[in-house]
């Protein structure tokens, strides 16, 4: 009774549960009308849907209903209709849908709603990459690309221009331990925090507040690495701070070559009171700064170096069309480690304007 007691039908599930019961029903007599198209393990449909759009009491009481209905088939019909392989297969479609089903109600999520809160989730992450509008001048590329061709990254940006009356950029690209969507998860909940975070501190105080809330997470697999920027988006001085993350790339327009940006900082989430130091530098008319994760540079064997250098080659090939979709151009053409995630941030001072 406890059981039933915590899973009261609802509306919605008594009108599901009751066309599937009659979907079983008409399944259950078709295969008096002719066996060859429709076979007892037509009964697999029912039971598939049910795992998409009911509870799991329904889910059972759907089950008892589909037994019942092979029961009856081979009391009419014997052994003719209801062979062995189609019990099998049905018995193993519904140990499957069950298997689903239950996760899902442990979630309390009914139906497909699982796979929308997903994409939801994802959108949520990416939103809170997107960077605010910039002076005309300015430009700013940003390209996540997850593990595998995977919905969900281990790297992730936020952004705001909300200091000193807008007139100062903060952007940081921060990338999780793990990968994909073990990765996705803790990504998630950090790029919330970290949203909260840049622009309400100072810049030097960012990355100790994030390492400090990593910190209090306790999480096994918990570290990160950041790079964060703040950019005066009147005079294009910036700084560049880091946390164990690979170095940034300032493209300097004058002399036509790219200065790798390395600031030192221990990684976020393995030493409490850590402290973070910048490097400072001017974006000039037609400058770039380059960002990106490990994934972009790093390949198993190889000196990261090596990845920095072939990277930096690729992003040489844009300045002609003055790095115009560059982050994307530069993810296609420069990803170390297709089964690592990866990402580019790539912001611009245009010439002339």
């Amino acid at each position: 009774m406890a059981f039933w007691a915590r899973h009261t039908l609802l509306p919605s599930d008594r009108f599901f549960l009751v066309a599937l019961l009659a979907l079983v029903t008409v399944c259950g007599l078709l295969p008096s009308v002719d066996e060859a198209w429709f076979p007892v393990t037509t009964l697999v449909v029912p039971l598939f849907v049910g795992g998409l759009v009911l509870r799991m009491a329904s889910l059972l009481l759907l089950y008892a209903a589909t037994a019942g209905v092979l029961v009856a088939l081979e009391r009419v019909h014997g052994t003719g209709v209801v062979r062995p392989g189609a019990v099998v297969v049905v018995a193993l479609v519904a140990f499957m849908v069950v298997f689903v089903a239950r996760k899902r109600t442990r979630l309390g999520l009914q139906g497909t709603r699982g796979e929308t809160m997903l994409f939801d989730l994802r959108d949520r992450l990416r939103a809170h990459g997107l960077v605010p509008e910039l002076p005309p001048q300015w430009h700013t590329d940003v390209v996540l690309r997850p593990a595998g061709g995977q919905a969900f990254s281990g790297d992730f940006v936020v952004a705001t221009r909300g200091r000193r009356g807008g007139r100062t950029l903060e952007i940081a690209l921060v990338d999780v331990s793990g990968k994909g969507l073990d990765a996705g998860t803790r990504a998630l909940l950090l790029s919330g925090a970290f949203g909260g975070l840049i622009g309400s501190l100072a810049p030097h105080g960012f990355l100790p507040a994030a390492n400090d809330y990593l910190l209090r997470q306790g999480w096994d697999e918990g570290f990160a690495t950041a790079v964060h920027v703040a950019i005066d988006l009147e005079t294009g001085e910036y700084e560049l701070i880091s946390a164990g993350h690979p170095p940034g790339a300032h493209w300097v327009a004058a002399s036509g070559i790219w200065e790798v940006r390395e600031a030192e900082g221990p990684l976020l989430g393995v030493i409490p009171g850590s402290t973070y130091e910048g490097v400072r530098g001017v974006l000039g008319p037609g400058d770039a700064l380059l960002l990106f994760t490990d994934g972009m540079v790093e390949v198993p064997g190889q000196d990261i170096s090596v990845g920095i250098d072939r990277l930096l080659g690729e992003a040489d090939k844009l300045v002609a069309d003055d790095f115009a979709d560059g982050a994307r151009r530069i993810a296609d053409s420069a990803s170390g480690n297709v089964a690592d995630d990866r990402a580019v941030v790539l912001i611009r001072r245009h010439g002339n304007r």
